[in-house]
């Protein structure tokens, strides 16, 4: 435990906190290692996934040697619990579909746009619109889905900026820079917790659920936190540091979930995709 000049105990690591915010304000560089708390952990989600396999994707992703089963994903029918002046997506979705079809356990189709897509198409073309030789789109050609995989989210925030700046008021160097303890009261910590739900379309079973965690301090200087997440994948995650916390909560989510998929049978699944 460290002490203030005013004899009080002040926390190490909160301690540690207003010297990186000292640091970061005079412009210096090194203030400890940064990164996204992600369970044990610092992750981003990155990359893409196709025919070339899981290009980019990150280091700790968690992958399955061969997929078991087609798999779904589900918007949430209560919603998820984040505020909209984060200026964030209005549904994780997309960012778990790239997660799935990274990791190689699972074929995802389409239960969403594309799959609108597809019924318009097949519309058309019944109607007389679309060229009947060569035409691809016909009917009973859709793959089912074998599982059902929900996202849950909740972001929360906390105002750390008031007992920091007490901090920092007991640093002989920084306590006359009244300009200084303004700035820290805009720290704020931001925690997300997912979860993820995989359900057995065939029995409704749900087979498999896990939970993910990620947290940074938000220093409120221009986008500035602890720690620099780095990239959350685009579609909107990459933005800001709420959304980049939020995705790597579903990737720590996302890698407990593959421990467990990896114990089921795999299921029959129809054709691999044709590549050149």
């Amino acid at each position: 435990m460290a002490w203030s000049v005013f004899s009080s105990p002040v926390s190490p690591g909160v301690l540690a906190i207003g010297v990186c915010v000292v640091s970061a304000i005079a412009g210096l560089s090194g203030c400890g290692k940064q990164g996204t708390e992600l369970g044990g952990g610092s992750s981003e989600v990155t990359g893409s996934a196709g025919p070339a396999g899981a290009n980019g994707a990150n280091k700790s992703l968690v992958r399955c040697d061969a997929p078991i089963a087609t798999l779904a994903l589900a918007e949430n029918p209560n919603g998820y619990t984040m505020s909209g002046s984060y200026n964030l997506p209005s549904s994780p979705v997309p960012l778990v579909r790239l997660l799935a079809q990274q990791s190689g356990c699972f074929r995802v189709v389409d239960r969403a746009a594309g799959l609108r897509s597809t019924i318009q198409e097949q519309q058309l073309k019944e109607s007389g619109v679309l060229r009947k030789q060569g035409n691809t789109v016909e009917k009973g050609k859709g793959y089912e889905a074998q599982y059902t995989l929900t996202p849950n989210l909740t972001f929360s925030e906390q105002d750390a900026g008031r007992s920091l700046g007490g901090v920092l008021a007991h640093i002989p160097v920084v306590r006359d820079l009244g300009a200084l303890i303004g700035i820290v009261e805009q720290i704020k910590f931001k925690e997300a917790q997912v979860a993820l739900l995989l359900t057995d379309n065939e029995t409704t079973e749900q087979v498999s659920a896990a939970t993910g965690s990620a947290r940074t301090t938000d220093l409120g200087l221009g986008g500035l936190a602890f720690g620099g997440m780095g990239g959350a994948g685009g579609m909107g995650w990459s933005n800001t540091n709420e959304g980049k916390v939020i995705a790597a909560a579903f990737l720590d989510a996302h890698n407990k979930l593959v421990v467990q998929a990896r114990g089921l049978q795999a299921k029959e699944l129809p054709p691999p995709v044709a590549i050149r």
